[in-house]
Order: structure tokens, then sequence, then C-alpha cells
């Protein structure tokens, strides 16, 4: 499978994304923000950092690179794109998802292990996650607050959207275990349409036993399976 990590002025992340994928054994490539075409991507992985430095708003300036209208016409067919963190922010922006991020509750910049909580596999992000079983995964942001207005928490919730939740160690979502204040303590969400995922925490940083956890894959993982499975419907 063939893998696009976007590349934005101030990307911190781009390099820990392909290293990931190809650690799974598939190709990944840079493409940068002026790009204008996301050539033969059967993924597209939005990746972590401070695009345009953070400017007016995380992500909000990045949402109108060139490269974003590919990714929007790529998601409008149907194509697998994960947002990482800064990417998740970006994808908010761009409207290809709901919600916002917003700063941290503790107005402090976070970086530490937590645990996540899979609440759905029904998605091509999350398929392999086995259940009950919790991810270890990596956050660092500032700006990780995700929020919505109840009714997009209402549907979020009936359209089974939500991937995952901020946990403690025995499963818990508890406030405390939220490290930036999230509603409903919400790690990570999809679209309606389920080809457009998002998180916060940093799965790319969690693919090596030697970095402390290797749960991350099973993110890549689901997705390489989902495309595969794709694959093999068209063949059928």
């Amino acid at each position: 499978m063939n893998f696009a990590v976007l590349q934005f002025p101030a990307s911190n992340c781009d390099q820990d994304a392909v290293h990931a994928i190809r650690v799974l054994g598939h190709k990944s490539r840079y493409v940068w923000h002026k790009e204008k075409s996301l050539s033969d991507a059967d993924a597209v992985i939005v990746p972590g950092g401070f695009s345009y430095g953070d400017y007016l708003r995380c992500g909000a300036i990045a949402r109108f690179s060139p490269v974003m209208q590919a990714v929007q016409q790529f998601a409008a067919n149907g194509g697998l794109v994960l947002g990482i963190c800064n990417g998740f922010q970006i994808l908010c922006e761009a409207g290809l998802l709901p919600g916002a991020l917003i700063r941290n509750r503790s107005l402090q910049f976070r970086c530490e292990l937590v645990y996540l909580k899979t609440l759905t596999t029904d998605s091509p992000f999350s398929n392999l996650a086995p259940p009950g079983e919790l991810l270890r995964i990596p956050v660092a942001h500032g700006e990780g607050c995700y929020f919505a207005d109840e009714a997009t928490l209402a549907k979020l919730k009936a359209k089974r959207q939500i991937l995952w939740l901020y946990c403690n160690d025995r499963g818990e979502a508890t406030q405390s275990a939220a490290p930036n204040g999230s509603l409903w303590n919400i790690a990570g969400i999809c679209n309606e349409r389920r080809n457009v995922g998002a998180l916060m925490p940093h799965p790319e940083r969690a693919c090596e036993t030697l970095l402390g956890s290797a749960d991350g894959r099973l993110i890549f993982e689901s997705m390489v399976r989902a495309l595969e499975m794709r694959t093999e419907a068209q063949a059928a």
C-alpha cells in the first residue's frame, strides 16, 4: 500500500509517520503542502507538528494549502485520511471532521503517555483493536481539548463516530484521564462516512517496542486491512 504523508512548514512528525509505515512493510512518501496532487496514494496521513507556526489557530492556515484541495477530493472519493495531533486540528478546520480542538483546560502543554479505550471497531482505523484491550500511546500538545456543541456530540455518539476515549489504566474514562479536558474524554473520531479519522495521541510514536509501546501499530494495521478488504471487494 502507498501512504502519502503531508508536509507543511513546521510539520515535525512527518518523518515519524513515514518511518512507522515503513516499519509495517508498506510504502510511504512525503507530499509537500504546495503540491496539487496525491498521485497514486492509497491513504493519506496528515501529521502532527505546528503547521505555519500555529498562527491564527492551530491548522487554520494549513487548511488553505493547495494540497488540502487534493485531500478534500480524495476524501470525497472515499479515500482513507488519518489526522494525527495537528492533523486532527487541520481536518477540523477544513470541515472534514466536526468540532474543534481548543487550548488544554490546564493551559499547559502536555507530553506524556496516555491510555485509550477503543469504543468501536467499526472503522478503517480501529478494525483490528482487540475488544477490551487498552492502547498506551503518547500525547504532545497544547491545544488538544476536543470541543463541539451538544447536537454534534449527540450525533457522534448516535452514529458511533467516537473511536477512542482517554481512560485510566483500568479502562475508566475519568476526568483526570484526559490530559487536555476534552469533552466526553474524546481522543479521536471519524466522519459519518467513516473514511476520515483523527486522534490527538501519536500512534506513529508507538510502533516499536524500543519506543516503550507498539500499540500504535494497530491503527495503521487497521488502515492496511481496510485497504486490503477494499481491493479484494473490487476484484470480486
